[in-house]
């Protein structure tokens, strides 16, 4: 119950920022570049951090750069993340990092795709958030900075965090098929 209320004063409370920040990005296939930028690039030997806002811009989509360079944040239940149940790694569609696994995905029923943990200790960065009157944990990615979403107290077991993350700053690369021997 405690829980429960937790979450429905968190999604007010949203409700009410969202009305204040104004325009929040919907995520769709069509606004996606699904990672093109890190076709012909090893991701491991580039340095994130010398990338200006301009690069962004030229390789991300709108809705991308939006949320991942801005920390924006798309609409609940918009997100091609937020019900997709495939088996996979979840990496940052700015710089290609595993940031989550699907073992450890979860339904939240807050709108956006949730995780208890992380793929490992550093695929995260943690950072306290002030905007719009609230403190709540910020988290971007360990490699390039990219804004993902935020982290909560109200997960399940076994961390019991629940890692809120935006679609549009995920990209998923499908578990391989096991191979016939």
């Amino acid at each position: 119950m405690k829980n429960a209320l937790a979450l429905l004063f968190a999604l007010i409370v949203f409700g009410m920022v969202t009305m204040l920040s104004g325009p929040t990005v919907s995520a769709s296939p069509a606004d996606r570049t699904y990672g093109e930028h890190l076709t012909d690039i090893d991701p491991d030997t580039v340095d994130w951090s010398a990338k200006d806002q301009a690069y962004w811009m030229g390789v991300l989509s709108a809705g991308q750069v939006k949320v991942c360079r801005d920390a924006g944040t798309e609409r609940p239940f918009t997100g091609v993340y937020n019900a997709n149940k495939a088996d996979g790694v979840y990496q940052c569609s700015s710089c290609g990092q595993a940031l989550f696994s699907s073992e450890t995905k979860f339904d939240s029923g807050t709108g956006w795709p949730s995780f208890w943990a992380p793929a490992t200790s550093s695929a995260v960065s943690e950072h306290t958030d002030t905007a719009y009157g609230m403190v709540r944990t910020e988290v971007r990615c360990g490699r390039c900075d990219a804004h993902l979403g935020h982290v909560f107290n109200d997960g399940p077991r076994p961390t019991g965090k629940r890692y809120c993350i935006n679609s549009v700053c995920l990209l998923q690369r499908p578990t391989a098929p096991p191979k016939k021997p």
